[in-house]
């Protein structure tokens, strides 16, 4: 079974509006994270507080973040870790189980999975090994982790599940996913237009 290793920072989703980005961002969390345990090991990467009590209620891991962003939170919560690892980011609040069950098949089967968000960005990863991650984040960082695998001689693949390629960074994306959104994310949304 593959670990599942989630990044979350504090006062991220920038280009939310200020009065329900930390509410949204939460929420997402949960449903992730709900998905992710459902899934198997899961380990939140994190100095925020409220992150680390949602965590704990559903029964994930919590490492601390040691600054410094994605890349290194990552590879701190990867640190340890034997066999298949997905990275998923906290912000795919449509993710199910199932979804994480066939990102961990490119890994089980040594090769390096990527699901690209629609910015050419990297929303998840599937890593055979967790040596095979490097801190490659960023824009156009689903091309980099390409380039990664291709270094490593790792099979690439490239994986189109729509409920991971589908993140949330402004309100009209959150209008857009957040009718299929796991139920943290639709009641705060049913919350916000009450």
């Amino acid at each position: 079974m593959a670990t599942v290793v989630v990044p979350f920072r504090a006062g991220g989703k920038s280009r939310l509006p200020d009065e329900i980005r930390s509410e949204v961002a939460l929420a997402m969390l949960g449903d992730v994270l709900g998905a992710a345990t459902a899934f198997g090991r899961t380990r939140l990467v994190t100095d925020d507080a409220a992150a680390g009590l949602v965590a704990s209620e559903l029964g994930a891991e919590l490492v601390a973040d040691p600054g410094g962003g994605q890349g290194p939170a990552v590879a701190a919560a990867l640190a340890g870790v034997d066999g298949a690892c997905l990275v998923v980011n906290a912000d795919v609040p449509r993710v199910r189980a199932s979804d994480l069950n066939a990102l961990a098949v490119a890994a089980r089967h040594g090769a390096l999975g990527i699901v690209e968000a629609r910015d050419g960005t990297t929303n998840a990863l599937a890593l055979p090994y967790a040596e095979a991650f490097r801190p490659l984040y960023g824009p156009r960082s689903a091309a980099q982790f390409r380039a990664h695998a291709r270094a490593l001689g790792l099979r690439l693949d490239d994986l189109e599940l729509r409920n991971l390629v589908d993140d949330v960074d402004t309100e009209a994306d959150l209008a857009r996913v957040g009718p299929g959104a796991g139920p943290r994310t639709r009641a705060l949304l049913g919350a916000l237009h009450a």
